[in-house]
Order: C-alpha cells, then structure tokens, then sequence
C-alpha cells in the first residue's frame, strides 16, 4: 500500500516552474516510488544491464541517453553523474519546465566537478516517513495554522501510549516497514543496517572502509544522539573499544555516512540578541531517522523503556525528523539554539520569509514547566527591535492531551502533529 507523502506537494510545484527536480536522501525512503508517480518515462539505473546501456549512451550518444517521453526519471542518477550536465543542457535547449526527475541515495562522487544546475535543476530532501505519513499521527495540529493564525485553538488527544513511541522510534519511518508486524520490520532494519555499513559504506565513493569501524563510528555517534558532543568525544569512545583513528579518518567514515544521508546534524541558530552572548556553533548530532541509532547500540524497545534517560534522547530525535519533513514543506528549515549560558532550546524553526518559532521536547509532563522557562528565556533575550518575536512556542512531548498554557505556550504530543 503506498502512503501519501508530503513531499509531493514539492515535486509538484517544482515540476510546474523549473526542468528538473533531483530528490535526494537515504535508500529504502521511497524517493523511487514517489518520484515514479510524476515520471512517463522511468530508467532504473541499479539495474546492471540499464546501466550498462546508458553508460555507453552517456559516452556517444545524448539522444539516446534522453529519450522517452518527458518526463523521464533517473532513478540512481549518481551512478553516472554525466547524466547531470546532460540533463541541465537539454533543459537550457528544450526551455520547458517539468522535463526530468533525478533520484539518488547517495551524493555523486564528482559532484564538486559538475556545473551548478541553479535556475534549472531544483533540489529536493526527501526523509524516511514522518509519523503523520505513516499514519500514527491523527494531525489534530497543524504547524501552518499555529505560524498563521494567531487565534488557532488546540485541544486534541493522542492516543499513543510511551510504549507505542519507543516502538516507532525502533521501527522508524521506512515505508517497506511500516505495515509489517514488529518482529518481521526489525528483521529487515536489521538487514539494511547491515548492508549500510558493510557494502554502502564502501559503494558510495570506492573509498575501502572496514565494517567493524563503521559499526564502531555509528555506535558512538549514537551514544551521543542529540548532543553537541565534539568529534573529540567521538574519537576517545572509539579508543576505549580499540577502535581508535586519526581526526582524517574519521572525518572520511562521516563524510560517506552524510553522503548516503544517513547522518543528518542539526546547525545551529544565530538569532539576533539583546546582550552579546556567545552561541555555540558545534552541530548538534542526529540521524535522519532514529531507528539508525538504535540499530547502531543494539539496542531494543525493552531497552529504552528501561532508561527513560536514554530514551528522551532518541525521542527528540524522532520529533526533530518529523518537524524537519512538516517545516520544509511550509518553507523553512530546523535549528538548535544554545549559548554559552547553556540557556537551550530543542529546536527552531525558521521559515524562509523571516518568522521562526520555538519547540522544546520532553517527553513526559513533569518536564513540562522547565521546557516553558527555557522557552520564555530565549524569547526574552531577542533583539525585537531587529527580528521578529516568535510566532509562537511550543513543547512537543510523549504525552496524551493538546492545549495552550496561560502563557500562551502551546503543549502537543508528537502523534498530533501535521505540516
């Protein structure tokens, strides 16, 4: 069964004003399958044969290479990143819009060789499911309304229990997963984790790494989920189980985890403030799908309920891959925000026409009072006279009811949240 996905709306737009649009992220998101549904022509280039046919294509013959009818989809276009410039030409020459798609799940290996493909190719994120797609959700509360309507009323219920989230978070947004029985959906997490750090690892740049240390490297990045843990903390987790490596090697393993769009930090957010305090610039560390950290500790769902501690970590990574997938999709991105007072916040979200907003993420309502101080504080330390007071604040947290404080802070659980 194929699920709705909110990036559709994306293509769709794209598709209307610019030539191509390339959808990038991790294999097994559902990029092929979502970009097949705009396609009239689909060239599947991880089939061994088809590639072999358009390598030949892409070294004699252009027409070859860009014929069917339009638009044509390029699924694993990195596999031949000529098909790059070919297609950015072909759109200067046809002039229409709506001409190609490009899927990858893997940045290409001569990608700073290539021409910028600005004002024909238009770029496309595309993240595992987010819990209103998968339908865990029930969207009783939309984060268009709250940046929209100042007037906008919540109340809504969740019905998703502790025990319900630290499932999700284990099983993750993959749509081949998403249906299965529990036992049957981690077998196959199991399987493409595995693959991830034996053979993608490898693949994605022909750079040899060995699995061990893959295994290695991912495990501490997961230990430190959520965090502005320096790659310093990194490097001596990896000396304490006798894995130890140099800064370059290191970096190398987390360039090709972020080329396959596994690893996905959080920047952080450089508001404009009424004192001169220092914000900490160290990207806070996060996967684009928080199954990939459980995968990586072994860990289970027994596990994390457990260590509540442990879990709220992971949880705040499940709420930051979803707020990702719903701000994008209004125009906007998702930040961190802590300074040098460790005054913190979860995250921000900016749209791109300068309004932004502030979400804590606790996941039980003890924590509540403490994220609404942490969010008052920031709101009181911003410069108004140069930037906009947040359109609204709010505290994303594991619990059963929707509302808005007296303060005027809104309270939401994850599984009542939609674009």
């Amino acid at each position: 069964m194929y699920l709705t996905r909110i990036i559709e709306k994306t293509i769709k737009d794209k598709l209307s004003y610019i030539g191509a649009v390339q959808i990038e992220g991790p294999k097994w998101c559902g990029k092929s399958t979502t970009a097949s549904l705009f396609a009239n022509t689909i060239i599947k280039l991880q089939n061994p044969i088809v590639f072999r046919q358009y390598a030949v294509y892409a070294s004699t013959n252009k027409e070859d290479l860009l014929s069917g009818q339009r638009p044509i989809l390029f699924d694993e276009w990195q596999k031949i990143p000529d098909i790059w410039d070919f297609v950015r030409d072909d759109v200067d020459e046809v002039g229409k819009p709506g001409q190609y798609l490009l899927t990858g799940s893997a940045k290409p290996m001569k990608e700073k060789t290539m021409h910028t493909g600005t004002g024909r190719i238009a770029k496309i994120k595309m993240r595992p499911l987010s819990l209103y797609e998968s339908l865990d959700s029930n969207g009783a509360v939309s984060l268009n309304e709250l940046f929209n309507n100042p007037y906008y009323k919540v109340k809504a219920e969740c019905k998703l229990t502790i025990n319900d989230q630290v499932n999700l978070v284990c099983r993750g947004g993959w749509p081949k997963v998403v249906s299965l029985e529990k036992n049957v959906a981690l077998k196959y997490m199991k399987d493409y984790y595995e693959g991830l750090v034996s053979a993608d690892i490898t693949d994605v740049d022909e750079i040899k790494r060995d699995p061990k240390r893959a295994r290695a490297i991912l495990r501490s990045y997961a230990r430190n989920i959520s965090t502005l843990a320096e790659y310093t903390t990194i490097m001596r987790d990896l000396e304490n189980v006798g894995e130890g490596v140099n800064p370059k090697t290191l970096s190398s393993y987390i360039n090709a985890f972020e080329k396959l769009f596994v690893i996905e930090n959080v920047e952080a957010w450089n508001p404009k403030l009424r004192s001169a305090t220092m914000i900490r610039q160290t990207p806070k560390k996060q996967f684009v799908d928080p199954s990939i950290a459980v995968l990586a500790l072994s860990a289970t769902a027994n596990d994390l309920e457990k260590d509540m501690e442990t879990f709220g970590f992971f949880f705040e990574s499940l709420v930051t891959r979803d707020l990702r997938i719903y701000v994008e999709n209004i125009g906007g991105h998702v930040y961190f925000y802590r300074d040098r007072n460790n005054l913190e916040v979860d995250c921000i979200l900016k749209l791109d026409d300068g309004r932004w907003a502030a979400v804590e993420v606790k996941i039980g309502s003890n924590k509540i009072e403490e994220a609404a101080q942490s969010l008052l504080a920031l709101r009181d330390n911003v410069d108004t006279r140069h930037m906009n007071e947040p359109s609204f604040m709010m505290i994303v947290y594991g619990g059963t009811y929707a509302y808005q404080r007296a303060d005027g802070i809104y309270v939401v659980p994850i599984g009542c949240l939609k674009p």
